[in-house]
């Protein structure tokens, strides 16, 4: 319904006019819950500006929002991953490059000050109208207000003026750090760099961005928030910058380590981060009106490549998994106001520090001994140390998280636990053990959640009383970084346990999918095929820098090698057998594997692995593991083979956990993969790069390599069906 807002007939934004002549528009996307630019508010906008360039009453604009903790998110990404052509999206965007530059033309044509108040997420498209502005002044709400282009993560790049306007306010290395990272920053430290005027409590944000708008209209080159921002920028380390970006062998040197910078990020993979760095690279060199154009081109061809398509897709699907209760029925989630963890060491504490810095929930913690007890409560504080070095938060409030966990060396204190979280050793026997004792000092209604990583649940339930509350969370080290949390479930469990378990990980700051459960589940299930081709690729002579670097150029974080060695090669023999006993000759590794862990290799833990390691630092390749297996590297196989060896069988895998029901849907396994252990997320997970590249080219492929090397490359049949009948998964 349409609301009349003086004298403007708007959808999604609240107009009104101050005897003073202070105009406000705040922002109100219709029907959503958070502000996203699309055609339907720039609409609303561009009436706004109209209103306030010819009504001669208006003498300043404030731009703030109706929603009550967000401003502008950035452009509405359904509308963006609809597009296909990209003359259609040059039109489009060519509109609100011109929108914009009516809103900045207010200020520097008409004399009109132009105020943005921002408070939450001001990202995108919703920064891009802010740097139109004359003056930003934001909420000094630390969580929920930042300010950011993050485009490049979506595939593209800032498309209404930012890769312009930004370096042009903050500094080309400042602009060219959030361009080309896509990361935000909080409130004081938009302030501190200049990217805002000035920051205040939200409850006085409107107060304030009228009055400032009064003071500029009155005085408009004196406000002294500007002056401040502008006296920041006096320091030695300000003005060494500006002379640097001021001369031209300078830029060249700033434009040239910033590439260096990106490719060593991307690899090459992303095309959107150099893109961003031509548009902004014209626009210095060639003007601003270069410039623009220059990111109106390269947004249009961004926008439908695949790449972009992908990463939309992952972002797309992360947002329903927010939504997602893991369950079909409508069970509820049982209220879990206090954790026990059994366990310690690094994934115990990990799991142990985003329960109170992330869930806020008492937690006890319990270990063999005192210094097992200590260890964990260490390795708290040092997460929680962390979050106040990088003013993540107060000291005060670190204290106050840190006082939430405790520690026991017995079962004290779990009476009253409503969910524990076990994080012992890989063993079935002990986990079944501390089952049990966790069952007898517990409620009936506590549950049980084990953090393996390959044993059934449904074997370690076989020790359980209560076997509809024992369930799997599997998390992924370290804790409080990796962003998955994989729930287990099996026949028996209840569904309000899955649903408590849940909704609890996303309390805990993860993305959560849900799988049935089998060994290895999905995520260590799929690594072992991969895992076990590099023994295979070592076996006939190709070097383990050649197999890590052609995996890395591919797009994962790490090398398969590397990765070895940073899990443990004792923990991926475990594993290894755990998975042959499933699986039979499809899982077996190559017969030297054994050899590693004979000559006692571990990797980084002990300083004996396929890397060599000084004071825990990794150095190069040690070559003396090639005698342990009793091969030479000498073999010269071609990147790509390398590649298509390794990616194929984790790919099948995937394909096979779908169709025996470990999965739910192509979704989780996209998601799963990519959160869980690096899968190239602008490859947009499994399923999407079977669709991409096509379930036919894959198939016959891997009929290629099972002729060629066996059984273990024998496509699941999920595969051939898509490839008869053109089935595709997610895309």
């Amino acid at each position: 319904m349409s609301k009349k807002n003086s004298g403007l007939e708007l959808d999604h934004i609240h107009f009104s006019v101050a005897d003073d002549g202070v105009a406000t528009a705040l922002l109100d996307r219709a029907g959503e819950t958070m502000n996203t630019l699309g055609p339907d508010l720039a609409g609303d906008l561009v009436k706004v500006i109209e209103r306030c360039e010819t009504d001669g009453a208006i003498k300043a604009l404030v731009v703030g929002s109706a929603k009550p903790e967000n401003y502008l998110a950035g452009a509405d990404i359904r509308f963006l991953q609809g597009l296909t052509d990209p003359g259609e999206a040059v039109e489009m965007l060519g509109e609100v490059h011109a929108a914009f530059a009516r809103l900045e033309a207010l200020t520097t044509e008409l004399g009109k000050p132009v105020i943005a108040a921002i408070h939450g997420a001001c990202l995108g498209g919703g920064m891009e109208l802010a740097l139109a502005t004359s003056m930003r002044i934001a909420s000094n709400d630390e969580k929920r207000t930042q300010l950011g282009q993050p485009e490049v993560q979506l595939g593209v790049i800032p498309g209404g003026g930012g890769t312009q306007r930004l370096p042009r306010l903050i500094g080309i290395a400042a602009g060219l750090d959030l361009i080309l990272t896509g990361r935000s920053v909080r409130p004081r430290r938009a302030l501190k760099m200049g990217l805002v005027d000035e920051i205040c409590p939200k409850e006085v944000l409107l107060d304030v961005a009228s009055k400032r708008a009064r003071q500029a209209i009155d005085s408009p080159d004196g406000d002294e928030a500007r002056m401040t921002r502008v006296r920041s920028w006096l320091s030695p380390a300000a003005l060494q910058q500006l002379a640097l970006e001021e001369n031209p062998i300078g830029r060249r040197v700033l434009f040239s380590k910033a590439e260096e910078k990106m490719l060593e990020a991307t690899k090459g993979n992303y095309p959107a981060p150099p893109a961003a760095l031509r548009c902004v690279k014209i626009g210095v060199e060639d003007g601003p009106e270069a410039g623009y154009a220059a990111e109106l081109a390269e947004f249009g061809e961004l926008v439908v490549s695949p790449e972009a398509k992908a990463l939309m897709s992952v972002f797309f699907a992360s947002q329903a998994l927010k939504k997602d209760r893991g369950i079909d029925s409508k069970a509820k989630a049982r209220k879990v106001s206090k954790v026990g963890v059994l366990g310690g060491g690094h994934m115990g504490g990990g799991v142990a520090a985003v329960n109170t810095t992330r869930a806020k929930t008492p937690t006890r913690v319990n270990e063999v001994d005192d210094a097992g007890v200590g260890r964990g409560l260490a390795y708290v504080r040092r997460v929680l140390d962390g979050q106040v070095k990088r003013r993540r938060m107060k000291p005060a409030d670190a204290d106050r998280a840190m006082s939430l966990v405790t520690g026991t060396t017995d079962y004290g204190g779990f009476g009253d636990v409503d969910l524990v979280i076990e994080a012992v050793f890989e063993d079935l026997e002990l986990k079944q053990a501390v089952l049990e004792k966790t069952e007898a000092a517990t409620g009936d209604n506590a549950i049980f959640a084990s953090n393996t990583s390959s044993i059934p649940i449904s074997q370690i339930a076989q020790a359980a009383a209560r076997p509809k509350n024992v369930v799997g969370m599997h998390y992924f080290s370290p804790v409080e970084k990796m962003p998955l949390l994989e729930v287990i479930v099996t026949d028996q469990t209840y569904d309000a346990v899955t649903a408590t378990v849940v909704e609890f990980g996303k309390r805990q700051g993860k993305t959560v999918i849900v799988v049935n459960d089998g060994t290895g589940f999905y995520t260590t299930r799929v690594l072992g095929p991969y895992m076990n081709e590099v023994g295979y690729l070592l076996a006939e002579g190709v070097p383990i820098e050649d197999i890590d670097s052609a995996m890395v150029a591919w797009g994962f974080p790490v090398g398969p090698v590397l990765l070895t060695d940073e899990v443990g090669i004792d923990v991926g023999a475990k594993i290894v057998k755990i998975m042959t006993a499933e699986f039979g000759d499809r899982m077996s590794p190559e017969a030297g594997f054994s050899a590693l862990v004979d000559d006692d290799r571990k990797g980084r833990k002990n300083g004996r692995g396929f890397y060599q390691y000084e004071n825990g630092k990794r150095q190069g390749v040690d070559t003396t593991v090639y005698d342990t297996l009793g091969v030479k590297p000498t073999t010269e196989m071609p990147r790509e083979e390398i590649q298509q060896r390794l990616a194929l069988p984790l790919i099948n895998e995937a394909a096979r956990c779908l169709e025996e029901g470990i999965l739910r849907s192509a979704r989780d396994g996209d998601i799963g993969a990519i959160y869980g252990f690096g899968f190239p997320p602008f490859r947009g997970g499994p399923f999407w790069y079977i669709d991409q590249v096509g379930a036919g080219t894959i198939v016959a492929k891997l009929d290629e390599y099972a002729e060629q090397f066996g059984a273990r490359f024998e496509p699941a049949q999920l595969l051939r069906d898509a490839a008869s009948d053109g089935r595709r998964f997610r895309i």
